[in-house]
């Protein structure tokens, strides 16, 4: 199984748009996930219309349209993994702690609202943060991240855009 993961899509901003190597990523993938701030409702209609099954949580500045349609936090399988979906997993300090203590069934947490891309692991557990692909801010690049799943192992990586 192959997850496409973004987070901190902003969008619409300007002239800005979601880079093709990642909607083609997410076109090409077997479940989408995203991590919060879409800014508005016609991206995750956007989002939802490019195929796959999108699993996706609200962010902070979300519309309240986007907030009434999506979760603040979501736990899904895939493959016999749990995967659990955060948009602020808070300070860095401690996080990876603070995260299993928070989502004790889960495999991995996504998340997203600083922007960094980050991939944490302890004894087995993952924490991840895609970065954006559309707005990098303190991040050295764009980013998105790949998940892939087989025989219950779990390998995720950073796309560089």
């Amino acid at each position: 199984m192959r997850i496409a993961i973004v987070s901190d899509t902003h969008l619409p901003r300007g002239a800005r748009a979601v880079p093709d190597a990642c909607v083609e990523a997410m076109r090409s993938a077997d479940l989408i996930v995203h991590a919060g701030d879409f800014s508005s409702a016609e991206v995750l209609d956007w989002l939802e219309s490019l195929g796959p099954p999108v699993h996706a949580v609200h962010g902070n500045v979300d519309t309240a349209e986007v907030r009434e349609r999506l979760p603040e936090t979501l736990e899904l399988e895939a493959e016999g993994l749990r995967i659990a979906v955060i948009h602020d997993a808070g300070p860095a300090k401690g996080r990876v702690a603070r995260m299993r203590r928070r989502f004790p069934d889960a495999d991995a947490v996504v998340f997203g609202h600083s922007h960094l891309p980050l991939h944490s692991e302890e004894n087995g557990f993952h924490i991840f943060n895609p970065g954006s692909p559309t707005e990098r801010r303190r991040a050295p690049r764009h980013s998105f991240g790949i998940a892939e799943i087989k025989d219950k192992n779990l390998s995720l990586r950073h796309v560089w855009l």
